[in-house]
Parts: C-alpha cells; sequence; structure tokens
C-alpha cells in the first residue's frame, strides 16, 4: 500500500473494513477490505484492516457486511426533459443511491426525446448539477422515436450518449432497421433495441393465456416479442452491428439468443428484475402496479429466466424503472399505464433468488455490475486496484418490509408494496464520495 504520509482533507484515504468482497469476476466472499484514495480503489482484500491503516486514514468497519460494486442499471426512465410530474434527475438518483445504483443509463423516450445533441448535453449538465450518481444517456436511434428517420448517431456519440434505442418504442420496418445498424456500426455503437410487434401485441394487456381469459383480460403473445427479436438478429447478422435485446421475457427469446451466441454474434440481453421475480399470477384481482410491458409471464417462463441468467445465457439485470403517477395508475387494469418502479428494490428482489437458491450471490452481483461496464464498455463495476470507487456496502441478510411512503422517487408505484424483503444497502460511494448512508 502506498498512502500519502501527510494527512490531508483533499487526500484523505478513505478505508471500507472487515467486509465480505464480491464481484462478478474474482471475489465471491472473501474477507477483507478496500481502500480508496482520489475517487479510485487504491487497494483491496484481506490487508486493509486498521493495523495497516496510517492514522489519517477515515475508517468504516462493516462488520461483516457485503462490500461490492455500485449497481449499472441500464434501463430506467429519469423523467427529465418533459415528465418532471412522474420522475427527475434529483429523485431518480436518490432512488438509485438507496439502492445501491451508482451508474445508469436513461432511456431517450422524453418530450422532447434524445435526438438531438442538445438535449444530451441538457442531461448531462443536470445530472451533473442535480444527480447524487453517475448518469449516462441513451439517444434516440430515430427522429422524435417514430421509426422513420436515422437519428445523428456520430453526433449523438460525440455529445456524450453512449448507446441507442427507441426506449420502448419498436422499429417495424425492416428496411429502417437495417440502417440504423449499419450505421450505428460505422461508429462501433451499441443498439439497444426493445422487441416486440406492435401489430401482434395489439391491444393486449397482460400475458396471453389461461389467466388472462379468467381474468376477462385481451392478451399479448410470447410471439410478438420473438417474432420482432428473431428479425433484429438476422439484421444483425447481415449488418455485424453491435446489438443488446433490452428485454427478454420468454423462452422463445431464449432460444433465438442462444441460437445468436453460438454462431458468435454480437448480441447481448437484458432480463428485468420484474420478470425475474413476479409472474401474471401475482397480478391477482387487477393490481395495475403489476402492469408492466412486457407482460409478466407464466410461472414457467420465470423458471426459464433464472436458469438462463445463472447459466449466462442472459447477461444482465436491469430495474426497468419506470415511474408512473397515481391518476395513471388508480384506473382499470386494461386502461393504466404500463410501468413500475424498480432504482431502490432491484438488489433486495434479486437477493430473493439467492436466499431460494436459484443464483448464487456473486452471479445476481455480476449481472448488475461487470456484465453491464463491460458491454457499456465502463471502467466501473469491478473490485480492482485502479477502478472507480464506485463501491456499496450492504447486509443481504437485514429484513425490512417496502413502504412506499419511505421510497426516494417521486412516484410510488412499486410492484414490491408492502413486501417482505431481506437486503439493506448502508452506505453507496460514487467516486469515494458517499451518495447514501443508511441512518
Amino acid at each position: 500500500m502506498r498512502i500519502p504520509s501527510t494527512p490531508s482533507i483533499a487526500h484523505q484515504p478513505l478505508a471500507l473494513v472487515n467486509g465480505r468482497l464480491f464481484d462478478g469476476e474474482t471475489f465471491s466472499g472473501a474477507h477483507g477490505g478496500v481502500l480508496i484514495l482520489d475517487g479510485a480503489i487504491l487497494d483491496l482484500g484481506p490487508e486493509i484492516a486498521p493495523k495497516n491503516l496510517p492514522s489519517h486514514a477515515r475508517v468504516i468497519d462493516c462488520g461483516g457486511d457485503v462490500i461490492a460494486p455500485g449497481l449499472i442499471d441500464m434501463r430506467a426512465f429519469v423523467g427529465e426533459p418533459g415528465a418532471e410530474h412522474r420522475e427527475t434527475i434529483a429523485t431518480a438518483t436518490a432512488a438509485a443511491a438507496a439502492g445501491g445504483v451508482t451508474t445508469i443509463l436513461a432511456r431517450p423516450d422524453t418530450n422532447p426525446p434524445v435526438d438531438e445533441p442538445a438535449v444530451v448535453d441538457f442531461l448531462l449538465r443536470r445530472a451533473r448539477d442535480t444527480g447524487r450518481v453517475r448518469l449516462i444517456p441513451s439517444a434516440a436511434l430515430t427522429h422524435g422515436l417514430r421509426g422513420e428517420e436515422i437519428a445523428e448517431i456520430g453526433l449523438l456519440q460525440q455529445a456524450g450518449a453512449l448507446a441507442f434505442s427507441d426506449g420502448a418504442e419498436s422499429i417495424s420496418n425492416a428496411r429502417v432497421f437495417r440502417r440504423v445498424l449499419s450505421y450505428a456500426r460505422d461508429f462501433d455503437a451499441l443498439v439497444i433495441h426493445y422487441a416486440e410487434d406492435r401489430d401482434l401485441s395489439a391491444e393486449g394487456v397482460m400475458n396471453e393465456g389461461e389467466f388472462a381469459s379468467r381474468l376477462g383480460l385481451s392478451g399479448i403473445p410470447r410471439e410478438a416479442e420473438a417474432i420482432m427479436l428473431d428479425r433484429d438478429i438476422r439484421l444483425v447478422a447481415l449488418t455485424g452491428a453491435r446489438y443488446h435485446a433490452a428485454l427478454v421475457t420468454t423462452t422463445l427469446s431464449l432460444e433465438i439468443i442462444a441460437r445468436a451466441k453460438a454462431a458468435g454474434l454480437p448480441v447481448t440481453c437484458a432480463v428485468s428484475i420484474n420478470h425475474l421475480t413476479l409472474n401474471e399470477s401475482d397480478i391477482g384481482d387487477y393490481r395495475t402496479f403489476l402492469k408492466l410491458a412486457p407482460p409478466l409471464r407464466h410461472e414457467d417462463e420465470r423458471r426459464a429466466l433464472v436458469k438462463a441468467l445463472a447459466s449466462g445465457l442472459i447477461d444482465i439485470i436491469v430495474s426497468d424503472h419506470n415511474p408512473q403517477d397515481v391518476e395513471t395508475k388508480r384506473l382499470p387494469f386494461a386502461e393504466a399505464e404500463n410501468g413500475a418502479i424498480g432504482l431502490e428494490t432491484m438488489l433486495s428482489a434479486g437477493l430473493r433468488l439467492v436466499n431460494a437458491g436459484e443464483l448464487s450471490l456473486q452471479r445476481l452481483i455480476g449481472a448488475m455490475t461487470l456484465r453491464p461496464a463491460e458491454i457499456l464498455g465502463l471502467p466501473q463495476g469491478r473490485l480492482k486496484i485502479g477502478a472507480p470507487a464506485d463501491l456499496i456496502r450492504f447486509d443481504p441478510e437485514e429484513p425490512y418490509v417496502v413502504d412506499p411512503a419511505n421510497l426516494h422517487s417521486r412516484c410510488k408505484n412499486t410492484p414490491f408494496d408492502e413486501a417482505r424483503m431481506e437486503g439493506r444497502v448502508k452506505l453507496t460511494l460514487v467516486a469515494g464520495e458517499t451518495a447514501f448512508e443508511a441512518e
């Protein structure tokens, strides 16, 4: 350890000691600590203990809690610009910090959409001025998210957009999407696409099947997702562009992703924490907070998604954070808006899978940290000397009950309302600075 010997507030080392180190690559519970200096990890391991630290170091005893990289969420709606009544960058990043999320990839389907460099610049400045965690803009693939005219991907990338998506919209025109992929390939840009055949999903409001019939609701077939995803993968093979499926929710989609990866195509995919931990039966008596897009699927599909995540076929977990206000959720199920908040509960919900023996803690953390960092080309998401000190401390066994009134998001449409959870985040650091600390 090489630590400046002269005490300085500006360069005071911070040490997290007496913890269990977990990441998605190297550490799976080793006892030790992390030493931080000037916003980066200076050293880590079992030798990071109070007896080995200089007197001027600030020391936090983690009491056996987990020390892990901060989570990276690749799908979240942050409200600004144009939907500040649903969420703002300030409230979204406060929720993220409380949930252990240190980097957010913001969706581009705002008002106006993120289809001009000026909007990218606005988001970066607002995040700098009001955000508690890192916020990275994703920009639109097409102007106005209309799926017709390709956006200026090169200029948007220069302005600071790290990925490109039309948010919750699918580009139905195959010719346009081929051109999008070809254009993105020339800039080595990541294309994130929400795969759904809108003609096939039509007026559906939940997963098609027996349960939808019993509730008297129109269904969305699994094929609506699979048909569009299969088309996308064929166009990726044609163009060679980097492609990320925003959300996969069915075994049909898993088969398509498996074939694409076996063929060596540059394809990755995500699953939302909701589809991993909930199923269509949880909708119960028309619970609109569980009306999502894509819809919650059958329990067999949920289990298949968990297995695919455990095997590495599914790359990452996202919150799919989508705040909706009371006026759009307190409606008959068919009329309510899609979406649920998730930044603050993503980790705790994921720990349900760990506690059930369906997933290892290391794999869960890797799917929320290292793998999204690799896909986005970020230096965060790992416990490694020289990496940014975006870190979290949490107790995976501490129980609590989700109280919407205590959540930091502006809207309270959580699918885990009054649910019993385990896994309380106690400390969130961004570049070594405290973004959240539990009281």
